[in-house]
């Protein structure tokens, strides 16, 4: 083979290995992202039903998709409780109209919004008064806020504690800049704030959603300690806060392009048995790339 022909021919391979390597991580992704989280989402509805302490938090538990069931009273606010640890479930959402039903959990880092709806550090928990501030993703892990922009005013949205279950109406919606912290910010009014990446595959805007507490059902007894109130949110932009270092997606790509020169060269030692070494190199090759997929996906901001 000729000089030409050998440097086209290493050049065709690279791009044909880069190009699965791009439907690969397309695919991880859309499904794999979200098969993470749906199993991270049993869990922590398990988790929060354990913790519910009576029978009337789990019935409203599972009964608060129903909106022939939602409380009709008055909006009245729990008390301000500290703040749980960062990853653990503070309770379930439910937006009926676009079908979204997800366990929120405490924070709003990458390791967070994994999980599911992160709540932001600082503002007040669901159904306090001021300012209640979510984040959830767009168009990976679950994707719980994907239609988000489908929500109109007066769409009813749900937010079930172990202090009691908070009915918001849609009040608006707009788009903002990701620094624009503004919008989480806490106010004189018993309010819902949502916010997601805008448009979809997209980290160059914010689209934010936000609705007012218009009716409440109070839990006694709940077994969570009062707290004093909180200053201004912890985050320091609109989610997308990222926990994951750099250095463990060269990790990972490192030991994958290892894991490539070895098999390649095992090849040609061993030629009767090459396609047992292609197999094998194959297998261990797509558990490397889930973990760095997974490294990978929250450096990039159309993940989020």
């Amino acid at each position: 083979m000729s000089p030409v022909r050998r440097v086209v021919d290493i050049v065709g391979r690279v791009l044909i290995g880069a190009g699965v390597l791009l439907l690969l991580f397309s695919a991880y992704q859309v499904w794999g992202t979200s098969f993470q989280e749906s199993r991270t989402q049993a869990g922590l509805r398990h988790q929060l039903q354990q913790e519910s302490n009576s029978a009337q938090i789990s019935h409203a538990l599972a009964e608060a998709s129903a909106l022939d069931k939602l409380p009709t009273g008055p909006p009245a606010t729990a008390p301000r409780t500290a703040d749980p640890p960062e990853g653990e479930p503070i309770g379930d959402i439910r937006i009926p109209v676009i079908g979204v039903n997800q366990v929120v959990v405490e924070g709003t880092n990458t390791a967070d919004l994994r999980k599911g709806p992160g709540h932001y550090t600082g503002t007040p928990l669901p159904g306090q008064g001021g300012n209640v501030s979510i984040a959830g993703h767009r168009t990976t892990y679950g994707h719980p806020f994907y239609n988000l922009d489908s929500v109109k005013v007066g769409d009813p949205i749900v937010l079930t504690t172990l202090q009691g279950v908070f009915v918001y109406d849609a009040t608006k919606s707009f788009v903002v800049p990701p620094s624009d912290t503004s919008v989480i910010k806490n106010v004189f009014a018993d309010i819902l704030t949502l916010t997601t990446c805008n448009p979809r595959f997209s980290a160059s805007t914010r689209l934010i959603l936000q609705a007012k507490l218009v009716h409440s059902q109070l839990f006694l007894n709940s077994g969570l300690k009062p707290a004093a109130l909180h200053a201004d949110p912890q985050s320091q932009n609109l989610a997308g806060d990222t926990s994951v270092q750099l250095g463990n997606t060269l990790l990972w790509g490192v030991l994958g392009v290892a894991l490539g020169v070895a098999v390649y060269y095992a090849a040609l030692r061993f030629r009767s048995r090459r396609w047992f070494i292609y197999a094998g190199g194959a297998l261990v090759g797509l558990v490397l790339l889930w973990f760095f997929f997974g490294a990978l996906s929250p450096l990039l901001p159309a993940s989020f």
